[in-house]
């Protein structure tokens, strides 16, 4: 004989669960049933179907930018108080700015940097100098403290082993000496002020932002250079969020930017920082294409509280000869904005796919309903146990000469009725509606 946990096995494998239906007549139990299917008949239809547009596939936008600014600004420090002045020469900063002197490089993929303050150290060429005190590692009492070949961290060149006066800074400074492009810079902002750029009259440039995008799935393209927009237009127009023909405007000022982010245009060209210009794209095409239009937000990317290395600088150097001999070179470190442009957005147009599956999940979602109010019957209410006994029934395997047909009815003998309190005559089981303890109860088996 078999051993009884196999038994049970095959027993477990081979029995078979069908549905049955039990009709409660309780408005408790109804009522929370009913707004179950309400709240998930809402989510399905309002959240879903309207509020997601469910009824929509959608595409990913395709984007590609160009921009191009402009302005010009003539810059005297030698007409500025020289108190307000921190360096001995202001003729490299005594000139006429141009697109082709303060946008570095030309051209960017998706970005433009504006350089708004800088320092400039002309006419460097290649020899021995002090090191800048101010660099770690540079200050010296004697020979022994420099190390020939051994370039000094973050410094500007290599030590030749001697230790020099450095009158520039005091009678009493001494540097490691260092071969590098001399003199070498001194790190310290022109003015005219401590808390203002060089270039402070590029508050007033303007970028013109060419946006152009696509929705592969669908076969639509536009530009955020609207169609109905004419060349004069364009001359004249600056962007304004809270104007309606001029939200459209491709022109932007660059004060305006930085003041649509909350920081002030002095303040962050003095020390440089990175700002975001954010194109959204959504769109529903199955409305006009006219209603396809860009929205346009500005934030700050970088951190302006950051405790060390705040703001945003670089070096580049324009070299030159003198005599077709002498090779010198003039150093900038160039302070100034960059303006990354990212492009977002979704388009979505009806389908019958997305809407029918939705509707699907939805149908679906509506079974939680009676798991819902089958906890709360059989587990939560006072007459759960008597619920219990009604819900579920266990029918042994019977042979078919001990099953007698009947028009409303099937009787059999009791003793082939697997259950906890057999009857004592036969058990006639009826597809029809028993009440008990003034509860009403319908069963059917099937």
């Amino acid at each position: 004989m078999a051993p009884k946990w196999c038994q049970f096995a095959v027993d477990a494998a081979l029995e078979y669960d069908t549905p049955k239906i039990v009709h409660i007549k309780s408005k408790k139990v109804g009522f929370i049933n009913r707004l179950i299917q309400l709240a998930i008949i809402t989510y399905i239809v309002g959240w879903v179907i309207v509020y997601k547009k469910g009824y929509q596939e959608f595409d990913s936008v395709v984007s590609t930018v160009t921009t191009k600014v402009k302005g010009v600004a003539y810059t005297n420090l030698s007409a500025v108080d020289p108190a307000y002045i921190t360096v001995d020469d202001t003729t490299p900063y005594d000139r006429l700015w141009d697109v082709a002197d303060y946008i570095i490089p030309p051209l960017m993929q998706n970005s433009f940097f504006v350089m708004t303050n800088m320092i400039i150290t002309v006419d460097q060429t290649q020899g021995t100098c002090p090191e800048d005190p101010n660099m770690y590692g540079s200050n010296c009492t004697t020979n022994d403290d420099c190390t020939k070949g051994a370039p000094i961290t973050n410094g500007n060149g290599v030590q030749t082993g001697q230790c020099i006066d450095n009158p520039e800074y005091g009678p009493d400074v001494k540097t490691c000496e260092i071969l590098a492009w001399c003199p070498v810079e001194k790190d310290v902002k022109p003015g005219p002020r401590t808390d203002r750029p060089v270039l402070y009259e590029a508050t007033n440039f303007t970028v013109l932002i060419k946006n152009s995008i696509s929705f592969p799935k669908f076969d639509f393209k536009k530009r955020n250079i609207l169609e109905s927009s004419n060349q004069s237009f364009l001359r004249e127009c600056l962007y304004n969020a809270h104007d309606e023909e001029l939200q459209f405007c491709p022109i932007f000022q660059l004060g305006y930017i930085v003041n649509q982010t909350g920081e002030d245009f002095d303040t962050l060209a003095f020390q440089g920082g990175v700002i975001g210009i954010f194109i959204n794209w959504d769109c529903n095409l199955d409305r006009p294409a006219e209603e396809c239009r860009p929205r346009y937000s500005f934030s700050r990317l970088d951190n302006p509280n950051a405790k060390i290395a705040q703001g945003f600088n670089f070096r580049f150097a324009y070299k030159y000869k003198i005599n077709e001999t002498d090779e010198y070179r003039t150093l900038t470190k160039a302070y100034g904005m960059l303006f990354e442009v990212i492009v977002t957005g979704e388009a979505g147009k009806f389908n019958v796919i997305p809407l029918f599956l939705n509707i699907g999940s939805g149908l679906a979602l509506l079974s939680l309903a009676t798991i819902m109010c089958d906890i709360v019957v059989l587990y939560v209410l006072k007459k759960r146990e008597y619920y219990k006994e009604n819900k579920y029934l266990y029918v042994d395997d019977l042979d078919d000469d001990d099953i007698i047909e009947g028009d409303n009815y099937r009787e059999f003998s009791n003793t082939d009725v697997g259950s906890s309190s057999p009857p004592s005559i036969n058990q006639t089981l009826y597809d029809s509606t028993s009440k008990v303890d003034g509860t009403t109860v319908a069963s059917s088996d099937s």
